[in-house]
């Protein structure tokens, strides 16, 4: 899934001023429109930023794919300018990236079809068949994880019936990240956070057949690539990609945690009870557990990472900054700054004026489950104006993040918020307001990339855990404390939220031409 996929201007951001200390080492984040390659010094420090963007194919409404052939090359790219533009010689390679989704690759290592991505909705029948038959409900006991349209175990099974031949053809699924690895070290697998959802057995940590089974893929077992975790997440350049990464072979390269899990580590993230979330293209809740918890009422994902004890309890939804792209171009804005800006001219409550933000095509899957979900304005009146809009939709959005907070296992004394959204302090409040909980940021504008950093040095034994990586490594900005007095008003919003959700709920199927 993708986190923090913001737009820019040309490709790079260059060598950022100050003075720096090697060796350097390179952080991928491959997002799913954005490739960024970080450059950090020896202290942690963002030196360089390249970016690539990359293109995400539509070839029907429901349908969300990539040619991986040229996510390789935006890589390789990304990375050559990066070493070019890196003061001194780089040490590693770190790589985090997009998860979830489809990545279909033969005996050769080579793509069998585009990969289907996290967002695709194609496999939104089979979830709700899957759900309807108690299936949903019996996986999440074992594996902690709510299965939705844009996990691997649904597009396995809908390219079962629409493309035979594609799976025949296929030796492995593997995610972004896997792909790329597989690129970058020869080595094919699959990193354990990737697989948490919806492969394993969240309290072994290894494949479950009684899953496969569940999910009525037995048959295609075969397609599971071996698991990467502890060393076997360190791999060596290979000679072909050195040279079109303009880097030693044998350089080490580092799977890290796909995005959801890197960009809590990047945030200092590391021990049980601390928050994160990210204001991207998904709004991901994030909460660090020391054990996973299979009871109640099934809901996000329960995912490993690394041979550390604690699982992060993920809520990644599919409304986030997509919704505030659509409030710009409605409004005839520039760019979010500009929303963040109009938004101020609107008392709380925006006089009235509320939204549902559930714009995907995808519905929603965190924290409830519903392919179905669309948006909804309520409350809307000759006099609400632009500002009153644009109040709206940050408001819905803070509500959203409020109901993945109450439906994690513990509440959280502090929210770390990263992402590009986290650039508005209006937001960051209207979070912190809306939520009841603190919220900071840090100094890193990278922190899916910081996080692929810390899990690498950690790996190599630079540090003795990422909490110890983390405090050496993580530096905070800034602290947003509730406003005093305003629980009780956003306490009776978020109840009026979640109220609508549910009067409408039950209509949603029926306004949507396209499920």
């Amino acid at each position: 899934m993708a986190l923090d996929d913001a737009p820019f201007d040309g490709h790079s951001d260059g060598r950022l001023d100050g003075r720096f200390d090697g060796p350097f080492a390179v952080c991928v984040d491959a997002g799913t429109t954005v490739i960024k390659a970080v450059v950090f010094d020896a202290a942690g420090r963002e030196v360089v930023v390249c970016r690539r963007e990359t293109v995400v194919d539509h070839p029907r409404r429901d349908r969300a794919e990539q040619d991986m052939a040229a996510v390789w090359g935006a890589v390789a790219a990304a990375v050559h300018e990066a070493v070019a533009a890196a003061p001194g010689p780089v040490r590693l390679v770190a790589l985090t990236a997009q998860g979830d989704g489809a990545w279909l690759v033969d005996r050769r290592g080579r793509p069998v079809r585009p990969a289907v991505l996290w967002n695709d909705a194609r496999a939104a029948d089979v979830v709700r068949e899957w759900r309807a038959a108690g299936v949903l409900a019996r996986a999440y006991r074992k594996n902690g994880s709510l299965t939705n349209a844009g996990l691997p175990n649904a597009i396995l099974r809908r390219l079962a019936v629409e493309e035979p031949d594609a799976l025949r053809a296929a030796h492995a699924v593997l995610t972004c990240g896997g792909w790329l690895f597989l690129r970058l070290t020869g080595v094919l697998g699959i990193e354990v956070s990737e697989a948490s959802a919806p492969w394993l057995d969240i309290g072994s940590r290894h494949y479950s057949d009684d899953l496969l089974a569940a999910y009525g893929l037995v048959e295609h077992r075969r397609l599971l690539p071996p698991l990467l975790s502890g060393a076997d997440q360190v791999g060596e350049l290979t000679h072909e990609a050195a040279a079109e990464l303009g880097l030693p072979a044998g350089t080490p390269v580092v799977l890290a945690p796909y995005d959801v899990v890197a960009t809590a580590l990047g945030t200092g993230t590391t021990v049980a009870g601390q928050a994160t979330c990210v204001l991207g293209t998904t709004l991901c809740t994030e909460v660090l557990v020391d054990a996973p918890d299979t009871a109640g009422e099934p809901s996000g994902l329960t995912l490993a990472f690394g041979p550390w004890r604690p699982v992060l309890r993920a809520f990644p939804t599919l409304a986030g900054t997509g919704v505030l792209d659509w409030t710009v171009e409605l409004l005839g804005l520039r760019d979010h700054g500009e929303l963040s800006a109009l938004a101020a001219g609107s008392a709380p409550g925006a006089d009235g004026l509320r939204l549902l933000p559930y714009l995907s095509p995808a519905g929603e899957r965190a924290p409830f489950l519903d392919p179905a979900a669309s948006g909804l304005v309520t409350g809307l009146l000759f006099a609400h104006r632009r500002e009153h809009l644009a109040r709206a939709v940050l408001e819905g959005l803070a509500h959203v993040i409020r109901d993945c907070l109450d439906a994690a296992p513990h509440r959280p004394v502090e929210l770390a918020l990263c992402g590009g959204g986290a650039a508005s302090e209006l937001w960051c409040q209207l979070i912190a307001d809306v939520t009841g909980v603190p919220a900071v940021t840090t100094e890193d504008s990278q922190v899916g990339a910081k996080g692929a950093l810390l899990f690498a040095l950690t790996a190599l034994g630079d540090h003795q855990d990422l909490g110890a990586a983390a405090a050496a490594l993580v530096r905070r900005d800034r602290r947003l404390v509730p406003a005093p007095g305003a629980r009780e008003f956003h306490d009776r919003e978020h109840a009026e939220f979640l109220a609508t959700r549910a009067l409408v709920a039950s209509r949603w199927k029926g306004w949507r031409a396209d499920v």
